[in-house]
């Protein structure tokens, strides 16, 4: 009786939970709604010359101190994707989009969509094209030695064979 108690409290709790957690989901969806809208309405188009890219601290980053102090705090300590450009005869940096850092090469002209501070995308002019890197896993280095040492055993076989054949012959 009192494990069926405990289970119906704990019950009770998760449904008061999942119920919070849904409401408050909703209104962060609806909140970036309008910040999405705000930032495709002040959008502009530029084109920058990328001097560099780096993911570093806002405090590090030289953004201006408005922005910095807009942060929240728990945000501080996180590393942004910042990109170093020069729009005409200013050299500023600016945040990029996670996508856009990605695709973006230093020493490149692009064409960009800016937001206030923030690259939304970014589109190739001149330069070269870049390759997305693949993550190496941990396991991927043993999983390459075990694959090359298997194909390496089939050829020494191989070759053992057609020299078995050959001395067989003479």
């Amino acid at each position: 009786m009192t494990i069926l108690k405990v289970l119906l409290i704990i019950l009770i709790i998760l449904v008061v939970i999942f119920t919070v957690l849904y409401f408050l989901g909703r209104k962060m969806q609806k909140k970036q709604a309008e910040q999405q809208a705000t930032m495709e309405a002040v959008a502009q188009n530029l084109s920058l010359y990328i001097i560099d890219k780096a993911r570093l601290k806002p405090a590090e980053a030289n953004l201006p101190k408005i922005v910095v102090d807009s942060i929240p705090k728990y945000m501080r300590r996180f590393k942004l994707p910042i990109a170093k450009v020069k729009a005409g005869p200013r050299i500023m940096s600016l945040i990029c989009d996670e996508q856009v850092f990605s695709q973006i090469l230093p020493k490149q002209e692009v064409k960009a969509t800016v937001s206030g501070i923030y690259i939304t995308s970014a589109k190739r002019i001149r330069g070269p094209v870049p390759e997305p890197k693949k993550k190496k896993k941990f396991l991927d280095r043993f999983r390459k030695k075990t694959t090359e040492s298997i194909d390496q055993k089939k050829a020494n076989n191989e070759k053992g064979k057609k020299e078995n054949k050959i001395s067989k012959k003479k």
